[in-house]
């Protein structure tokens, strides 16, 4: 169907899409991923442009829990994975879940391919409660706003250092 004055396009939510990665370093799905250059930054022009276009209520605190990340190791690097932004050492471990709008929600996972991890469990101590569990190797880590983010800062940072050292 052409598009004609009284066939408006629809709008897209931004949440969804975010801006153009046409250019930027993408990887194939079932690709090995490729490490960053030693010295290079954490941070990814495609993760600055789409939050950058972010439509949120919490905007304000995902760039905080983004911050906590990045910080909890120099090894850590961020780029657009599953239309939000994801981070990585070797291999993918945290994704924001960007479709709540009253809560700031964080998926750790064990990266992108099946571990044995999926049928013997991940252990991780979490005496403050943060994560639920969604499958033996995969949670979700929920935070209703600023306060809370700061207040569960040191164990958010406790439980990444870990599910890092077990990739």
């Amino acid at each position: 169907m052409r598009r004609t004055d009284e066939t408006p396009s629809k709008a897209r939510a931004k949440t969804q899409r975010g801006p153009s990665t046409a250019g930027t370093p993408q990887e194939a799905p079932g690709e090995p991923v490729a490490p960053f250059a030693p010295g290079s930054s954490q941070t990814h022009p495609s993760v600055i442009a789409f939050l950058r276009e972010l439509e949120h209520p919490l905007k304000q605190e995902i760039e905080a829990v983004r911050r906590i990340i990045l910080a909890v190791s120099p090894e850590i690097r961020e780029e657009i994975r599953w239309n939000a932004p994801s981070f990585r050492t070797t291999e993918h471990f945290a994704t924001f879940n960007l479709r709540a709008k009253d809560r700031v929600r964080l998926i750790l996972h064990m990266g992108a391919k099946v571990k044995s991890t999926a049928t013997k469990g991940v252990e991780i101590a979490d005496p403050a409660g943060l994560l639920e569990w969604l499958a033996k190797d995969r949670c979700l880590v929920t935070l209703r706003d600023g306060k809370e983010i700061e207040e569960r800062r040191a164990a958010l940072e406790s439980i990444l250092r870990a599910w890092i050292r077990l990739m």
